[in-house]
């Protein structure tokens, strides 16, 4: 007989079901959650002509998603055409689209079921680590798919523990926290520092660290980031040496021929001591990674929001639709 795991810490996120949640203002919630519950279980060729249908509506915009990934692509991808970036950016939308329509299957199926829908991708990059008892952060850059493999590895065994921000809608805060942690897992609370999150990696839980977010000039080093450079944040060494863990990169992508999720896991990182290289050592994960399947990556976040000389490109660059940037139903493509 084996001894359940005990996944819970007080100092952890843990949102309960409150009852102020069926109130008439989340009433819109529950409806989104309802509808997409039996559009998850429609066939996958439903959700690519709904997808497909989405992406050609959202990629002809000049603004939201579709103008920050507009912006994205022309500072990392200086190199191509506006029109083969205008079709990545329908690409990505696309796949987007795909994992969307389909995540509410990672709560309705099994474990049996998500087991089938993953690869493992050189998958000996992580358990050499695991299998001698190392603690091992991962390094999971925004992908559309980033929350699959905590939701996986936690199934096989492998409980995860991630810091998040706390959603600003408390319905849709608690049902996501319930999905990732649905096989086991912690999360923590950015607001309540990264002390608890270390602890957990020194217990034995594998670490989720998102390389990618920006947190400002004040935190942040400046280092190469495809064509650009971006706002990274140092101290990938210290927070190693803190939890005495390895940091090994890995990408979860969806193929949106086959509605099945990839899970790829690079060498672990070689770091160094110096602020500017485990900056730029992140950076070269994430590119590694994005570069042979760019629609796979979140590019319609603000990635490039803090600059070395306090410039928004994405306010800038929005008068290049009166210029360069010809946004026409023509660019829409069949994915």
């Amino acid at each position: 007989m084996t001894t359940k795991r005990d996944d819970f810490d007080p100092k952890a996120y843990n949102p309960i079901f409150e009852w102020r949640f069926l109130a008439p203002k989340y009433w819109g919630t529950w409806l989104a959650v309802i509808l997409s519950l039996p559009i998850a279980l429609l066939p996958l060729k439903a959700h690519q002509w709904m997808a497909l249908k989405l992406a050609n509506k959202l990629a002809k915009s000049k603004k939201g998603p579709a103008h920050r990934a507009r912006v994205n692509f022309e500072l990392c991808f200086p190199e191509l055409s506006f029109e083969q970036r205008e079709q990545l950016i329908h690409k990505a939308l696309y796949t987007a689209a795909i994992f969307i329509l389909r995540f509410s299957l990672l709560s309705l199926r099994s474990k049996g079921w998500l087991e089938q829908q993953c690869e493992f991708v050189n998958k000996q990059n992580l358990t050499k680590h695991t299998n001698n008892g190392e603690n091992v952060i991962l390094l999971v850059p925004h992908s559309w798919a980033i929350d699959v493999p905590a939701i996986f590895l936690a199934s096989q065994g492998l409980p995860v523990s991630a810091m998040a921000k706390k959603q600003k809608n408390p319905v849709s805060d608690w049902l996501m926290h319930r999905q990732r942690v649905q096989y086991g897992g912690r999360v923590y609370e950015r607001s309540g520092g990264i002390k608890p999150f270390i602890k957990s990696v020194k217990d034995g839980y594998l670490g989720y660290y998102l390389p990618d977010q920006d947190h400002g000039a004040e935190l942040s080093e400046f280092v190469d980031f495809f064509a650009t450079t971006k706002a990274t944040l140092p101290g990938l060494s210290k927070l190693a040496k803190l939890s005495r863990a390895t940091i090994v990169p890995l990408f979860a992508s969806i193929d949106p021929e086959t509605g099945k999720y990839s899970l790829e896991v690079l060498p672990a990182l070689e770091l160094q001591s110096e602020d500017q290289a485990d900056a730029r050592s992140m950076n070269i994960a994430i590119e590694t990674f994005v570069k042979p399947k760019p629609e796979q990556y979140m590019w319609i976040l603000q990635l490039l929001y803090t600059q070395k000389d306090g410039k928004n490109f994405y306010n800038l660059f929005k008068p290049r639709y009166k210029s360069d940037w010809k946004v026409s139903s023509n660019n829409a493509t069949n994915s």
